[in-house]
């Protein structure tokens, strides 16, 4: 497939850019910055939130489907979230539709479901769970979910969103252990998410194979993605921290607590 990946120069965006292509896709890159040393394919530097942008690039491009990971990854203001995660994502989609592409996979977040109480291992949280964001970044994420939602009902797109956990190298705290996505898997459930046959709107979790996973990996079989690696190999590594427990009362995990209460409308 020819993809565009936003927010390509990103720690996920650049592990994708680099997994997708090895797995023999081609890569068009799109980011608010140059593109990385190394990166050999078409390239962009553009705003995803700027439509004109967004509009110039899908007419350059020959594309077979779009991955979005483009946004801030961390909590602002309530109207920077939504620009960051809805406006450029409602960009994208217009344009899908102008150019008859009918594939998006989206890089949602464990924050639009994160203040969920932590489940039991026998009763893990569903693609069917309720939103329940935690953040302004929750709420952002839960909203774009929703458009997502509206063009695929409206215009028949297939769309994957992918609820991601933690994105790191390996696992550093207690909470990681449940909620780890490796760099292979994390390659593994975007390709997955590509290829799927007709999946409609589908959600899935991304993370890994972890034996403590919080999040039922069954939506993402279905769609055909299998994760390999499992947060356990690191656990004996991990040092208990007295903030363990209050990390684990909720998915959402330190998103949760006092320190990310703010009003929606503060100034950066």
């Amino acid at each position: 497939m020819r993809v565009l990946v936003t927010g390509a120069a990103g720690s996920i965006g650049r592990t994708v850019t680099i997994g997708l292509c090895e797995r023999g896709h081609e890569v068009v890159g799109l980011d608010l910055v140059p593109e990385p040393e190394g990166f050999t394919g078409a390239w962009h530097t553009a705003d995803c939130a700027d439509p004109d942008a967004v509009r110039a690039v899908f007419t350059e491009e020959r594309l077979d489907g779009v991955v979005h990971l483009a946004g801030v990854p961390d909590e602002r203001s309530l109207p920077d979230e939504l620009t960051s995660h809805v406006i450029t994502t409602a960009a994208l989609l217009d344009q899908m539709v102008s150019h008859r592409i009918t594939r998006i996979v989206y890089a949602s977040s464990n924050h639009a479901v994160g203040r969920t109480p932590r489940p039991s291992s026998s009763d893990p949280v569903s693609d069917q769970a309720l939103p329940r964001p935690d953040t302004f970044y929750g709420v952002a994420k839960v909203a774009a979910e929703a458009l997502l939602r509206l063009y695929a009902d409206r215009h028949s797109l297939d769309v994957i969103t992918c609820r991601i956990g933690s994105f790191l190298d390996e696992p550093t705290t207690a909470r990681a252990l449940s909620t780890w996505l490796s760099p292979a898997d994390c390659v593994r459930m975007v390709e997955a998410a590509l290829l799927a046959p007709s999946p409609g709107f589908a959600v899935l979790y991304g993370i890994s194979k972890n034996t403590r996973a919080w999040w039922d990996l069954e939506p993402g079989r279905r769609l055909g993605y299998e994760p390999q690696d499992d947060a356990e190999a690191f656990a004996d590594r991990i040092p208990a921290r007295d903030e363990d427990d209050e990390e684990a009362a909720h998915v959402g995990g330190p998103f949760v607590t006092e320190q990310f209460h703010r009003p929606a409308l503060d100034p950066e």
